[in-house]
């Protein structure tokens, strides 16, 4: 049965595409830039925060609007109504990030007639996004893709682990996840350091995101550090640069005194827990540096990422 999709989480856009349903989406949500094309759908979602504004200021609203119980998103009922879905992708895994479970509960509340399915995804870990790629394969009638795709994924996965492992040193490996105020990556981001042959710092695989401070920073000072700010692109992440350098601290970093500080668009890779997560591994196996005297390997990888100095 051919589906009417509203998709309002990027990643599940992304998902539905690489499983060749790209064709019954009728809906999107703000943040759903990819695959090219998919902007031409309506939007169904917006922002209630300011997500133009510095990483300090949109930490600021999301805690006013979590004090006051607002949610982030605005989900439009009559956009809904109009297209009339027969499925919604959400997710539960963040309601921060992204339209959430609840945001969509509240808005099919005010009835819309079609009456649509809603499967919310929920991935924490690599695995999870296996799973939740064979939960909307079955949900669209197109399991045996499902398969073939995670299979596609993992054969990848396997391969920048194989290289990454005949490396000499496995490197410590920060990623910084938001920067004003400090939090490393959680969730899938370290199983991704280790597949690329780095050691994951400060950050547990399934867990969230944890806020860290200076002091933990100074404490681990590890030998790589790169940015992957939630929600952020390469210029966005380079603007937030300066909150770095007002510290005195930061030059004191191994990393930053040695040159392995790389910016990469968060966005477009790491935050996504859909298929590109194994081009934000490839992305991280080319910018960890080997430490036993050959240094990084600097190819650019498209608009994926680049290091400090080039900023």
């Amino acid at each position: 049965m051919t589906q009417r999709i509203v998709s309002l989480i990027a990643s599940a856009t992304e998902i539905v595409a690489a499983l060749g349903c790209a064709d019954q989406l009728v809906g999107r949500s703000h943040e759903c830039d990819f695959p090219p094309g998919i902007q031409a759908l309506p939007q169904c979602s917006q922002p209630g925060i300011d997500v133009q504004a510095g990483s300090a200021e949109i930490d600021r609203q999301v805690r006013a609007a979590a004090d006051q119980a607002l949610s982030i998103y605005n989900v439009s009922i009559e956009t809904l109504q109009q297209l009339q879905p027969t499925l919604i992708l959400t997710q539960t895994q963040c309601n921060v990030c992204a339209v959430s479970l609840q945001d969509v509960e509240t808005a099919l509340a005010q009835q819309v007639d079609s009456r649509p399915q809603v499967l919310a995804l929920e991935s924490q870990t690599l695995s999870g996004v296996w799973q939740d790629i064979r939960r909307v394969a079955d949900t669209l009638g197109v399991s045996e893709r499902g398969e073939q795709l995670v299979a596609s994924l993992q054969a990848r996965l396997e391969m920048i682990h194989s290289e990454a492992a005949q490396r000499p040193v496995r490197p410590s490996v920060l990623c910084l996840e938001w920067i004003a105020p400090l939090m490393a990556a959680g969730n899938w981001g370290s199983e991704l350091v280790e597949i690329a042959g780095g050691q994951p710092v400060l950050s547990q695989a399934g867990a969230h995101s944890p806020a860290i401070d200076w002091a933990d920073l100074q404490r681990v000072n590890p030998d790589v550090i790169v940015l992957m700010a939630c929600g952020f692109d390469l210029p966005r992440t380079a603007s937030e640069l300066p909150v770095l350098f007002e510290r005195p601290e930061w030059f004191e970093l191994r990393a930053v005194r040695q040159g392995r500080v790389y910016l990469t668009d968060g966005n477009q890779f790491f935050n996504r827990p859909g298929p590109r997560l194994v081009e934000s591994a490839e992305i991280l196996s080319e910018i960890l540096p080997d430490l036993g005297g050959h240094g990084p390997h600097l190819k650019y990888h498209g608009t994926g990422w680049l290091r400090m100095e080039e900023c």
